[in-house]
């Protein structure tokens, strides 16, 4: 099971929720070794490829940079050279432009509303002069055929006489009223654009004279309205200065809070690594020790040698194997069912080897929620074996304080182990259960199996899998 993942480099998520958490940290401790190998191999082969193209003859296009007197390539760093400019010289030549585009832009749009207001006004003007000057003519007229009238040729000339002065008058106030309107502001100060207003019959020296005034009291708006444009730029990119300046200090502090909780993270990861290898070695260790033994119990003929360890064994060297390779994992319960009867059942997995019965912690085909269930109550070190619908093994759930933990228990060919760790393959899972009443599965949590946990219901759970193999009495 551990060298298919190690080979597919993926673990089922149903999976990885039945390890316990020593085992995760060891399954990946072991994932990360080949990931690193596997790196370390692409490396080589990338040196060799690199190796290979550098030996080819080059092409003939080649590119040549500039040198500078180091002998090193020549590069130019704004703001280096005594006559690059600061940055804040350039910002504030910058907000100068800007500020002067945008009293022009005012000053525009202030003369085209003043122009546009004295254009109606003199076109007001210029139409109510001619309808006076109509009136005027046709009252003339009146008083001219009034006048033909009279039998006397001095009163006509009295008439007359009246009548001019009264349209000289009139002239008068009409000049008068045409001083009193506001002064036109000209489109620009080259003198290419004139308004056709300045050459209206109806203006004069004086009027003029307003207008050129007028005009430099704009010149004058202009450059007002220029300096407070760039002084309200200057105080906003002061604020945004400010703003920059804390949240750069913000970022400073967060970034250096993450980096204090990443360093510690980095430190509970290489204590786990640790002991990881620790355990690594000492299940090494206790597999030679137990090898040792076996193979000293073996000369002297009680009983025949071990079958062969596949995690103590060279890379080089093969295990025969007649039978079809199973799936990674089971597919349904039946699947399971069918694989117990025919493989575990023949070896007397679930049995007491002592009884011959089945063992009192030895549970069927249920679920964690199920086994937790058995378990709460119980006292510490209370446990029981069930079998796996996730993987082809089994999975032993024990109480702690405060806490239940679940191993998964690969069973193979070549014994039963945990998963995740090279601990000690046994030649049966009684042979395991037993090994761990006196012996800790992790060194980092010291788990012992203390208080099997056995049946509570009729028939029992384990009923399907023993059903027509075995008639042996069951525990209750």
């Amino acid at each position: 099971m551990l060298q298919q993942i190690l080979e597919q480099m993926y673990i089922d998520p149903e999976l990885i929720e039945e390890l316990s958490e020593d085992q995760k940290q060891i399954l990946f401790y072991k994932m990360r070794q080949e990931q690193v190998k596997r790196w370390k191999q692409f490396e080589e082969k990338m040196e060799e490829e690199d190796k290979k193209k550098k030996s080819k003859p080059q092409g003939k296009k080649k590119v040549d940079f500039l040198k500078g007197r180091d002998g090193g390539d020549w590069v130019w760093v704004m703001g280096e050279h005594p006559n690059d400019k600061s940055i804040e010289e350039i910002l504030e030549e910058e907000a100068k432009k800007t500020a002067q585009k945008l009293a022009e832009a005012e000053a525009q749009l202030l003369r085209e509303k003043e122009e546009a207001e004295l254009h109606r006004k003199l076109e007001e003007e210029r139409l109510r002069v001619i309808k006076e000057n109509e009136e005027r003519e046709k009252e003339l007229k009146r008083q001219q055929e009034e006048a033909a009238l009279y039998q006397s040729q001095k009163e006509a000339k009295l008439a007359m006489e009246k009548m001019e002065l009264e349209k000289k008058r009139l002239e008068e106030d009409e000049k008068k009223r045409l001083l009193e309107l506001a002064p036109l502001v000209e489109h620009s100060d080259t003198g290419k654009h004139s308004s056709p207003i300045l050459n209206s019959p109806f203006l004069s020296e004086q009027e003029k004279k307003a207008r050129r005034k007028s005009r430099e009291m704009t010149e004058l708006i202009k450059e007002k309205r220029s300096s407070e444009i760039y002084l309200s730029l200057k105080e906003h990119r002061e604020k945004m200065k400010k703003v920059a300046e804390e949240s750069a200090k913000e970022v400073e502090s967060t970034w250096q809070e993450q980096e204090k909780k990443s360093k510690e993270a980095d430190i509970q990861k290489r204590e786990v690594a640790a002991n990881a290898r620790t355990e690594y070695r000492e299940s090494v260790r206790r597999s030679m020790n137990l090898m040792q033994a076996a193979q000293a119990f073996a000369q002297g003929g009680n009983k025949p040698p071990l079958p062969p360890k596949k995690h103590l064994l060279g890379p080089n060297v093969p295990i025969s194997s007649s039978k079809k390779p199973k799936p990674l994992r089971p597919k349904n319960r039946e699947m399971v069912v069918s694989w117990f009867k025919k493989e575990e059942a023949p070896k007397g997995t679930g049995l007491d080897p002592t009884t011959g019965k089945v063992a009192n912690w030895f549970h069927g085909i249920i679920n964690r929620t199920e086994a937790e269930k058995f378990l709460e109550g119980k006292p510490n070190g209370s446990y029981l074996v069930r079998v796996s619908e996730r993987v082809w093994g089994y999975t032993l759930s024990l109480k702690e304080t405060n806490r239940l933990k679940h191993f998964l228990i690969d069973a193979s060919d070549l014994g039963y182990q945990f998963i995740g760790a090279d601990q000690t393959v046994h030649d049966s899972l009684a042979s395991l259960i037993q090994f761990h009443k006196d012996n800790p599965i992790t060194i980092s949590g010291k788990e012992r199996l203390i208080h099997p946990c056995g049946q509570t219901s009729d028939p029992p759970d384990y009923w399907e899998l023993f059903h027509n193999t075995t008639t042996e009495a069951t525990a209750l």
